[in-house]
């Protein structure tokens, strides 16, 4: 029981009355046949998905008619707090979250083939790998599982979302560690922005051989947000992967920012309400390093970070290790039981460095210049920073400053891809 495929797209963007539509008639064959219904949103750090307005119209639709449970796909993130889900998913009771734990509450329905995994990485990675998901999706009592995100590039997986909010935002630890293990070996700047990468062939065979049976349906988006406004450009419907395909043409096309000059300096900021480690404000880093100039430098402005990882262990062993480079990491893996029981970490470490062919430079409020030069970073005072890199004065795009140093600055990194036209 899954209903009918859909798929909308406007150049402006879609209106709260046609996704509202879309929505309905996706549902309108199964509706009336519904007793219990899962839906899987993404985090309040995907807050710009636009996920969030259409998790509530589902709810509104559905809730008078049919138990509806909602369990965001948290991956290794932390719960949803309550002012968080106001804002996101205004309208829904806090009580009805659902907290995906990925150290506990999943259950393993297959392992990926040695042979797979190392075919589709060319060698590189040649170990099997456990395919766990939240025990909730294997329970026969519902009707349809609804997974809402965003497609947008993705320094793992390529692309993000449909089976990735499975098998990381509801999966566990073996899939976590290994799929950013696999894309780091693979290298994240081999696959950012594209589709059939080694880690989304991995999920795309555990889907087909181990969860087919379950009554599953995604709702993808392609969206930007300029000036803080939301825009969804398309709204793909469907479990046909051909739907994931066009919503991956459409971000490819919205999202993806070739440049023809490459960026000496750039000047990142991470809204405060959204970005509180540098697990997720280091996509600062995923999303400007294709485009960032040999010698160059990244300026983070995060007046919000206040710790590195969003799991306390994992925030240990980024203390420990710091973002230390490629090769470093690798050797590391090797010699440390730690790095080597926590693989997301250590791909997250890899991610994260600039590999000594630029500078990363973080502006905080609430971490010391001790901590951040300890993760091997640059560390200003983010009041400081401000006072050069003034976020109400600049633009998307190149600026020039008062001192005539000219800058490249963005102001939401989660939102794009940016490179080098010649490179990508």
């Amino acid at each position: 029981m899954i209903g009918k495929s859909v798929y909308a797209a406007a150049p402006e963007g879609l209106s709260d009355g046609q996704i509202r539509k879309e929505l309905e008639h996706s549902l309108s064959d199964v509706r009336a046949q519904l007793k219990k219904v899962l839906i899987l949103p993404p985090d309040y750090t995907r807050f710009h998905s636009n996920a969030g307005r259409i998790t509530q119209l589902l709810y509104e639709m559905l809730k008078d008619d049919c138990q509806v449970d909602i369990m965001p796909a948290l991956g290794t993130h932390v719960p949803v707090s309550e002012s968080e889900w106001n804002h996101m998913f205004a309208g829904i009771p806090y009580e009805k979250m659902i907290v995906h734990s990925w150290r506990s509450d999943v259950t393993k329905v297959g392992v990926v083939p040695a042979q797979f995994v190392s075919e589709v990485s060319e060698g590189l990675v040649n170990d099997p790998i456990d395919v766990e998901v939240n025990k909730r999706l294997l329970d026969p009592s519902y009707d349809l599982i609804l997974s809402v995100g965003q497609v947008v590039p993705h320094e793992v997986v390529g692309m993000a979302n449909r089976n990735k909010n499975i098998f990381v935002g509801c999966g566990g630890s073996s899939m976590i560690n290994s799929s950013h293990m696999l894309g780091a070996f693979y290298g994240l700047e081999r696959v950012m922005g594209k589709d059939h990468t080694p880690v989304r062939r991995v999920f795309d065979y555990a889907e087909e051989h181990f969860l087919m049976h379950i009554p599953l349906c995604y709702i993808l988006t392609v969206t930007d947000a300029p000036g803080g406004v939301i825009r969804t450009h398309g709204l793909f419907i469907g479990r046909e992967r051909e739907y994931f395909e066009q919503a991956v043409a459409l971000a490819q096309k919205k999202n993806l920012n070739l440049v023809d000059k490459t960026f000496k300096k750039v000047v990142v900021l991470l809204d405060e309400n959204e970005f509180k480690s540098t697990w997720l404000g280091n996509k600062s880093v995923y999303r400007t390093r294709m485009a960032i100039s040999d010698g160059g430098e990244l300026i983070v402005l995060a007046p919000g970070v206040n710790k590195f990882g969003e799991d306390a262990s994992i925030d240990k062993l980024i203390r420990k290790y710091g973002y230390c480079g490629r090769e470093n990491v690798l050797r590391l893996v090797k010699e440390c039981d730690d790095l080597k029981g926590n693989l997301s970490a250590a791909a997250h470490l890899i991610h994260g460095s600039g590999d000594g062919r630029f500078s990363i430079t973080y502006c905080t409020r609430h971490l010391t210049k001790e901590e951040v030069e300890g993760v091997c970073y640059g560390y200003m005072p983010y009041d400081e920073a401000v006072k050069l890199y003034d976020p109400k004065t600049l633009k998307d795009g190149w600026n020039t400053l008062a001192n005539g140093e000219e800058i490249y600055y963005i102001s939401n990194p989660a939102l794009g891809l940016w490179a080098d036209r010649k490179k990508f």
